[in-house]
């Protein structure tokens, strides 16, 4: 049986295997990465199989995943393909997880029957709750089509988008928004006197326990700010002061600068 074949062996795809064991995914996984401790680790923690030799991991991919920094994208296709031509088989199917590179970057490097396709996975998908956006190049064939949403499925759900919309996409979705709300209420609530076990548990419950509440309600998301924030309430006044300070035009201006430096990526391949 082909194999689910990373190329890269970060954290990314630790969260991809972890999530891919809890769903008891029955396919083979195997994992290349230049790093002999990255791989020594990945195979202590998740008994998976590991491959230091680039080549032998590509040639036993039935699904091969890239999953590098964005600036060793470029090279790593130049051997991907080099290998095709020194060994022509099967159509080769790569999704890249490469943040900001286009599939014409990804196309350029390789083979011009290879069939490319982009995926912007959660690391929230290690608890089987991730959320990861799907772009297909021309001509991706259906059946290989089903076979990458399926692995994706997997770990959480799966959205299909233009490939125009991606970065908006990845600056929007990431679980570090939450994370970073998270850290920045508690440390506020623990100013105004909470100890912090206290301030996480409220700052957890504003975030995560509202936001599940209004996913499972379908209740509009307006309908809920207004019954949460009863004009002249304390929730009232304390998301005016937020908002007089500059929270909108603060998340608008980060999720500016991630754009910005997913045209860097794009640009670097």
């Amino acid at each position: 049986m082909r194999a689910t074949v990373f190329l890269g062996g970060g954290r990314i795809t630790g969260a991809l295997v972890a999530g891919l064991q809890l769903a008891k995914y029955d396919k083979p996984i195997v994992v290349h990465d230049r790093n002999p401790s990255k791989l020594r680790q990945l195979k202590k923690q998740y008994g998976i199989d590991v491959e230091s030799d680039l080549r032998r991991a590509v040639e036993r991919a039935g699904l091969l995943i890239i999953a590098v920094r964005p600036d060793s994208v470029s090279g790593l296709l130049r051997e991907i393909a080099r290998f095709e031509t020194e060994n022509p088989r099967r159509p080769l199917t790569l999704v890249s997880l490469a943040a900001g590179i286009p599939l014409s970057k990804l196309r350029a490097r390789l083979l011009s029957s290879a069939r490319c396709a982009r995926a912007m996975p959660s690391p929230v998908s290690r608890s089987g709750r991730g959320l990861t956006a799907l772009t297909f190049g021309r001509a991706f064939p259906r059946s290989a089509k089903r076979e990458v949403k399926a692995l994706f499925e997997k770990v959480g759900g799966a959205l299909e988008i233009p490939e125009s919309q991606f970065d908006a996409f990845t600056v929007t979705y990431s679980s570090s928004h939450g994370y970073h709300a998270l850290a920045a209420l508690a440390a506020s609530a623990q100013k105004l006197g909470l100890n912090r076990k206290t301030a996480l548990t409220a700052a957890a419950h504003a975030l995560a326990d509202g936001i599940v509440s209004w996913r499972e309600s379908r209740i509009p998301l307006d309908r809920l700010i207004h019954e949460a924030a009863t004009p002249g309430g304390i929730a009232w006044a304390t998301m005016n002061a937020m908002d007089s300070s500059g929270y909108k035009r603060s998340i608008q201006r980060g999720l500016q600068a991630g754009i910005t430096r997913a045209r860097k990526n794009a640009q670097q391949a």
